[in-house]
């Protein structure tokens, strides 16, 4: 095993829970459904939690930033 391959399991072990095995079928279904890839599905899941409002303005330029963590995930 390359240690890319092994830095992508670690990486990915908490993903596995939602992607792999057959009692995930249902998760998979939903997640293809949405527009992931095989490729995707061997990636980490990562979230980000964006908690924007425009209640406050201490909260409105929240979106940007989550925008951009987003971006740089994906360009990881």
């Amino acid at each position: 095993m390359t240690t890319n391959t092994k830095k992508l399991k670690l990486l990915k072990h908490k993903s596995a829970k939602v992607s792999l095995g057959p009692d995930r079928a249902p998760a998979r279904s939903m997640l293809r459904a949405v527009g992931l890839t095989d490729e995707d599905m061997e990636k980490p899941f990562i979230a980000v939690a964006n908690l924007a409002s425009d209640v406050t303005p201490c909260n409105v330029h929240l979106t940007r930033i989550a925008d951009k963590v987003k971006e740089g995930i994906r360009d990881a």
